[in-house]
């Protein structure tokens, strides 16, 4: 899913304002234009985050860390989903 200017993100309170130290960082070292690539001026990142959510509309399985190299393992992706098999 794409997320232009993080909306969605915000919305389930999944960004993180990156410091003053790392904006520079990011703009000298790096070349990365966070300000171009959100559109918008608020030095925001996304959090890495996977949901299941079964016909209840209930959340069976929910994964979130701040560290971005952290992400939800597959098999426990598809064991929550409902009437998967592994």
């Amino acid at each position: 899913m794409l997320d232009l200017g993080l909306g969605v993100a915000r919305d389930y309170g999944l960004t993180f304002r990156l410091p003053d130290d790392l904006r520079q960082l990011y703009l000298r070292a790096l070349d990365i234009d966070l300000l171009r690539f959100n559109g918008d001026e608020s030095w925001e990142l996304p959090i890495s985050a996977t949901y299941v959510i079964d016909s209840n509309r209930e959340v069976v399985f929910a994964s979130a860390d701040t560290d971005y190299t952290v992400r939800a393992e597959p098999s426990e992706i598809l064991a929550a989903i409902p009437g998967e098999k592994i």
